[in-house]
């Protein structure tokens, strides 16, 4: 990943997911190949967790939950350790996560460009990234602007 490009994303809708349903819940897998630099965003009920790559874990999840106010609020986790690695091993992957999140949200959000029209209070909802890690300093939860920001900056060029 790096600078988003929309047209290296593709999107998968898994049913019986549309882009009307399910609001609360909804959930997104978003990974990506190093090789090409695509990313695939699979939008649903549940994660597609065949998408993941158990060795790497460098897919970003997210989904639409309601907080202790009864907001919706796009939350997200990034799988930076689960005790496998080393500290400076664990402290690479979250730079790397880090440097890459804004692209990955960029994904997430144009992807789901659709759902945004018949929800568009949703466009200002928070978006927060938990970064889970056995390391307190790498296990954090992040704020990261809202959907509308994201949009906001995608400039498209049509090829």
């Amino acid at each position: 990943m790096s600078e988003f490009d929309p047209h290296k994303l593709t999107v998968n809708l898994m049913t019986p997911a549309t882009f009307a349903q399910p609001v609360e819940g909804r959930k997104y897998t978003l990974t990506h190949s190093d090789i090409t630099g695509q990313l695939f965003l699979d939008i649903g009920y549940m994660y597609n967790m065949q998408v993941v790559n158990p060795q790497m874990r460098d897919e970003v999840l997210a989904e639409w939950k309601k907080d202790v106010n009864g907001h919706l609020t796009l939350a997200g986790t990034a799988y930076v350790d689960g005790g496998e690695y080393s500290s400076s091993a664990a402290g690479i992957r979250f730079k790397i996560f880090m440097k890459e999140m804004d692209t990955a949200i960029s994904g997430i959000v144009y992807g789901d460009r659709p759902f945004y029209a018949r929800y568009p209070l949703l466009l200002d909802a928070p978006i927060f990234i938990h970064y889970m890690s056995n390391y307190p300093q790498y296990r954090q939860v992040l704020y990261y602007g809202t959907p509308r920001q994201y949009l906001s900056q995608i400039n498209v060029v049509h090829r």
